[in-house]
């Protein structure tokens, strides 16, 4: 079975998923310049359950959020990246600017978020609504994607 699941056939293979009785463990993000924060984050959100899945903003979401520069990685390259990770059991994607309508489709047992989003996180609501908790995960010191970026353009 292949890890890159679309989001057009994600509904059935979370039913499918579900069977199992297994933790859906869940985490979002660009995932743009993939660097060791994000390999951090994905082992503390694996750590969380028997399943994650890891839905990363479409080209055009990052772009929403993150300004018309980004995504700096075009998203089929992004997904290959993160597919190829041994942590990360699937991947999704998704077109919205946040991953509450994904979340709702999925109901996992736990969602993973940086700390720095705070336990009033946009996504906690629906996933609390779902029976399922959100865990955060502390972010480690000077490794963000915009803080690699500003330390490129410093060179």
């Amino acid at each position: 079975m292949s890890k890159i699941v679309p989001p057009e056939k994600l509904e059935d293979f979370i039913k499918t998923l579900r069977t199992t009785k297994k933790k859906i463990v869940t985490l979002n993000g660009s995932f743009d310049l993939l660097h060791a924060g994000h390999l951090y984050i994905l082992r503390e959100a694996k750590n969380q359950g028997d399943f994650l899945i890891l839905a990363l903003n479409s080209d055009e979401s990052v772009r929403k959020n993150k300004g018309d520069k980004r995504p700096i990685i075009p998203l089929p390259y992004r997904i290959q990246m993160v597919a190829s990770l041994e942590m990360v059991d699937y991947v999704t994607w998704f077109e919205e600017e946040d991953p509450r309508a994904l979340l709702k489709t999925i109901r996992p047992d736990v969602h993973v978020n940086g700390a720095e989003y705070g336990p009033n996180c946009i996504e906690a609501e629906t996933v609390k609504k779902y029976g399922g908790k959100l865990h955060l995960a502390l972010r480690l010191p000077s490794l963000s994607t915009s803080e690699i970026i500003a330390k490129i353009k410093d060179l």
